[in-house]
């Protein structure tokens, strides 16, 4: 069931008139019909993926109370290590088991072995890499001690499958999400419509931006052999802009349809493309997934590691790129994509005034400085490149992509199918970094956007994004974070 489809407008609006109508007097009721709800937004994929969400969901709602009733730290590691290991061990089978295997056989076939590589047929099961990271960070913090696990198996099914994030997050922690689930809701009127809002704003740059661009991208990228540099260049500046409106767009989307419900949950993107450094870049991209490397890989890696100073540090910090990589994909692609990231980012741990390349850019000047401009141009140009990876079929189809790229035939005319309608998506990408521009300091970029204008000229802008998204939505494209 996609936000952006007929089945989840008409599922949406059940489900949020019974919560406030029917359940409101208790929120123990809300949480199983939240439960129920996400069952079915989820089984709506395949009913069979609802085998492996419940068993993370049981195994981790009795590890998590065994790890805390444990007066023994043996005993905690151990059922934490079960916990780990059965999360892990789902994850790798279902997403990388068929990836490791090939990449097995290739290795033995380099020194001359030839062997006879199988893999199995398997289904990848939406949303499990977030789902996953979730569960884990749960058990992980009631064994640091960090937060108290529930007794409640329904209000764990609830926070685990809640379906507005179930599909691609935010990976929203136990310790912020949870403790909401155990207490009551009530219904802000002023909060549901913010929600609203930001909603309004997601589907504007799902449908408008992501599903307009997607359709040149993926016709650019299939046929990159055939098209000179500079058709390639317009290729990897779209999908730059691409991935970043279809997956902050459906952040928007689960954040608001969050508030709808009475629940406020973590931020995912701060208007990264404004990032005068790769730091602040990853800082504001992808916030949720970033925090959670952090917390549990880079921060435990690099405390083991500090013997050896900034070397150990950076070993850390690579090695947590990596797995990032790999984590969005089992592609050679993604491992490379992180690597690079890596690469930009490990300069910046040998600078002395640390603390000024990992600010957020928050000045209320209406432009830029011309330093500030060339080191956001700098920082966006090193993440398109990095971007040309992460969306290649293969290594081999970005080396040869990046290679015509920085070919004679840069210089040349620009020519693909859809050129003429490029320019009107060009003019709504135009109007959509102006908006997130002006709006860089609040949640999202329509947020306080004609708030104190005469209201009838403030519901006129409403009405003119709606009516932009009927009129200028792009054929349905699933969203990218769906495939990790």
């Amino acid at each position: 069931m996609l936000f952006n489809s007929i089945d989840f407008a008409i599922f949406l609006p059940i489900v949020f008139t019974l919560y406030w109508l029917v359940t409101n007097k208790n929120h123990h009721l809300q949480n199983f019909l939240i439960a129920t709800a996400s069952l079915v937004f989820y089984g709506w994929w395949d009913w069979r993926f609802l085998f492996l969400l419940s068993i993370s969901a049981i195994v981790d709602y009795v590890l998590a109370i065994q790890i805390d009733k444990s007066n023994s730290s043996v005993k905690r590691k151990i059922f934490l290590t079960l916990s780990i290991a059965t999360n892990l061990g789902i994850l790798f089978f279902f997403k990388y088991f068929n990836f490791f295997i090939e990449s097995f056989f290739t290795a033995f076939h380099f020194f001359g072995y030839t062997f006879s590589p199988f893999s199995l047929k398997i289904i990848l099961p939406v949303g499990i890499s977030f789902y996953i990271f979730k569960t884990l960070s749960y058990t992980i913090d009631v064994s640091r001690l960090k937060l108290k696990p529930t007794r409640n198996i329904i209000d764990y099914f609830a926070f685990l499958s809640f379906f507005p994030q179930i599909l691609a997050g935010p990976i929203d922690r136990a310790a912020n999400l949870l403790p909401q689930f155990n207490s009551k809701r009530i219904f802000s009127y002023h909060v549901a419509v913010d929600g609203l809002k930001q909603i309004l704003w997601g589907l504007f740059k799902k449908l408008v931006i992501a599903d307009n661009c997607a359709r040149i991208v993926n016709n650019i990228f299939e046929n990159s052999a055939t098209y000179p540099g500079s058709t390639l260049v317009i290729g990897a500046l779209l999908f730059t802009v691409q991935i970043y409106t279809d997956f902050s767009g459906y952040s928007d989307i689960a954040i608001g349809t969050t508030r709808l419900f009475g629940f406020e949950s973590m931020r995912n993107f701060a208007y990264p493309y404004f990032s005068r450094n790769i730091v602040e870049f990853w800082r504001r991209w992808h916030i949720s997934l970033t925090s959670w490397f952090t917390d549990y890989v880079f921060s435990p890696l690099s405390i083991k590691l500090r013997n050896m100073g900034k070397t150990g540090t950076g070993a850390a910090l690579f090695f947590t790129f990596l797995l990032c990589g790999l984590w969005h994909g089992a592609n050679l692609t993604f491992i490379v994509w992180g690597a690079l990231n890596a690469m930009y980012f490990i300069p910046f741990l040998f600078l002395k005034r640390k603390k000024n390349v990992a600010t957020f850019f928050t000045k209320s000047s209406s432009l830029p400085s011309f330093k500030e401009a060339l080191q956001i141009t700098i920082t966006f140009s090193l993440t398109v490149f990095a971007w040309i990876f992460f969306r290649a079929e293969s290594l081999g189809q970005a080396m040869e992509y990046i290679s015509k790229i920085f070919s004679h035939s840069i210089i040349t005319r620009p020519d693909f199918p859809g050129m003429h309608k490029a320019i009107i998506l060009l003019f709504f990408i135009l109007v959509f970094f102006i908006i997130e521009w002006l709006g860089r300091e609040h949640q999202y970029a329509i947020s306080d956007l004609g708030i104190k204008w005469y209201k009838p000229l403030r519901w006129a802008m409403y009405y003119l994004i709606i009516v932009t998204i009927f009129w200028f939505a792009g054929s349905e494209q699933q969203f990218i974070y769906f495939q990790f």
